[in-house]
């Protein structure tokens, strides 16, 4: 009799183990467990740490409540100015609500995954080549609006979106290139007529002063042989000063008719007893021939 109670309670022993070991289950911090009691939601959704199911009757599944990197694949597309363009991106998100991310959405995942896809698609045909190119910043919010309005009855937060890469054919690439050349070489230009426009109206300032002093002219031609000596050539070619060709031309014009007479006044009995003593001389040599 003894015997037979021991093995009985051996064997409700037994059983409790093993139903204990059934029913415990260890869920991690970073994890939500939704229990489903014969098929149906408990209201309840469990917590991080050590709890227990019914076996045969509950089932549990765990949920990740961690931030999820999901690529989202290259979609070609044709943007709003007919470029067409291949176009990469990858969201951020999390689940908030374990219940609603099981029971409203079969895998949500693979929601988020195609929602993305075909907002992705959307964005670049309502979009330019020039915002995808230099207002990503934008287009992301707008993509990230897009895909968190499904996402919210899923039980799912869209954290970030961010568009990766943009692809584009060859032949624009090309077409691109030239055209920032072509950019570059109007600025250059611009720049260039600018410099010469200022450096005119300087140059012509100086001009300007210079021929109100002539001095001011010799000294800058001193100057620039000075720096041209500098340069040590084995040629120094010397420009002719202006001034002096003006000194000369000066010289060799012929007086007025007020200043000869005005020379003759001043300079008329010296000029009269040369006269008179030339012809005597030319006299007496005359008588004195034989």
């Amino acid at each position: 009799m003894v015997q037979e109670l021991l093995t009985a309670g051996a064997a409700v022993a037994s059983g409790c183990l093993v139903y204990a070991a059934a029913a415990a289950r260890v869920i991690k911090q970073y994890e939500r467990g939704v229990v489903f009691r014969l098929g149906r939601l408990t209201g309840d959704v469990r917590g991080p740490g050590f709890t227990l199911v019914i076996p045969f009757v509950d089932r549990l599944r765990k949920v990740n409540m961690q931030i999820v990197t999901m690529p989202v694949p290259a979609q070609d597309g044709i943007t709003r100015d007919n470029v067409t363009v291949r176009v990469d991106a990858v969201i951020y998100f999390k689940v908030v609500d374990a219940s609603d991310a099981i029971v409203q959405v079969e895998d949500y995942r693979f929601a988020v995954s195609q929602m993305a896809q075909t907002s992705l698609r959307s964005i670049i045909g309502k979009s330019d080549l020039d915002d995808l190119l230099s207002n990503r910043e934008k287009l992301n919010q707008g993509l990230e609006l897009m895909i968190d309005s499904p996402a919210i009855g899923w039980g799912v937060q869209i954290d970030r979106v961010e568009i990766k890469d943009v692809s584009l054919p060859e032949t624009m690439k090309r077409s691109m290139a030239r055209q920032a050349e072509a950019d570059r070489e109007r600025r250059a230009r611009v720049i260039n007529a600018d410099a010469e426009l200022q450096a005119s109206k300087k140059l012509a300032e100086a001009a300007h002063e210079m021929s109100e002093e002539p001095a001011a002219l010799q000294l800058r031609l001193l100057q620039t042989v000075v720096a041209v000596a500098a340069e040590k050539n084995s040629t120094l070619v010397l420009p002719f000063p202006v001034e002096l060709l003006r000194f000369l031309e000066r010289a060799q014009q012929p007086l007025p008719p007020a200043a000869t007479s005005e020379r003759q006044r001043v300079g008329g009995p010296r000029a009269a007893v040369e006269r008179d003593g030339a012809a005597g001389h030319k006299a007496g040599a005359g008588k004195h021939r034989p």
